[in-house]
């Protein structure tokens, strides 16, 4: 009998392929699990219902909205230089506020790092002022430094500076534990320091982790200094609340283009830039 033969019996004789196993489904909850369901899905009918949102009133408002926008367009470009300047000095905001929260994030991340932290109570410390920095919104932040150092650029770049804090310092801290335990323990076995195995073995691991987070900090201060000039701590918002309470809705709409492209341009220059380095 021929090769071939023997291998075609073969295949003949072989038992069919078994399908795929079906997608797994839900379990069926247990009664707690059901109970928390059912209240957590009345909460949100009830959170919609004291909304105050309905199809009536959107309907109310679509005239609204149709004249605010004819009155936005064309843009008003009468101001483009003076609104441009605010600009620059928004993202100036964003800029200073995130490279000082970078600074100050990363000493208060090795702190609250588990494993570097020299004492628990250091660890949890830490932990807890991260967390009320990143709690506390930019907003109110901003209105605290308004009333402490005056109107102005300075407020919105501390306000953007304890936020940023607030938003590294967590994730270095994560990105600082996840890190290989290996090189620090050699580096601890042969009577390294702890500043010398936190910047020879750790931050060198975390450094990609580091650079990914500032640059989605200054993507999210970017949008954030916009806002922090409506309570007076510079920068554009100050610009677009008072175009708006003049009912100027051509100039708010230049206000908003140009906040657009700026947020736009930084965001694909820091994906560019993640691209590259990381």
């Amino acid at each position: 009998m021929s090769m071939n033969s023997i291998a075609a019996n073969q295949s003949r004789d072989a038992a069919p392929p078994k399908p795929p196993n079906p997608p797994g489904r839900f379990g069926r909850p247990n009664p707690l699990a059901f109970v928390l369901y059912v209240a957590a899905a009345a909460f949100v009918l009830v959170a919609l219902q004291n909304s105050g949102l309905s199809i009536e009133r959107l309907a109310r408002g679509l005239p609204s909205i149709s004249r605010i926008l004819g009155q936005m367009f064309p843009p008003n470009m009468e101001r483009l230089g003076p609104i441009a300047l605010s600009l620059f000095e928004t993202f100036q905001m964003a800029v200073a506020g995130t490279a000082l929260g970078i600074l100050f994030s990363l000493p208060l991340a090795i702190l609250a790092s588990r494993g570097l932290s020299p004492h628990p109570a250091v660890y949890y410390s830490a932990r807890s002022l991260i967390s009320f920095f990143r709690t506390v919104p930019d907003l109110i932040w901003a209105l605290f430094f308004v009333i402490a150092v005056g109107l102005g650029p300075a407020a919105g770049t501390l306000a953007i500076m304890v936020d940023t804090i607030g938003f590294c310092g967590r994730f270095f801290a994560e990105a600082m534990e996840d890190t290989d335990t290996g090189p620090r323990e050699a580096l601890t076995a042969i009577g390294g320091s702890r500043t010398g195995m936190i910047f020879s073995a750790v931050i060198p691991q975390a450094m990609p982790s580091f650079i990914n987070t500032s640059l989605f900090s200054l993507e999210k201060s970017t949008r954030s200094s916009v806002v922090l000039g409506l309570v007076g701590a510079g920068g554009i918002g100050i610009e677009l609340k008072v175009a708006m309470d003049l009912f100027t809705y051509d100039i708010a709409c230049t206000i908003i283009l140009l906040v657009f492209l700026l947020v736009l341009v930084v965001e694909q220059a820091s994906g560019y830039l993640r691209s590259k380095i990381i």
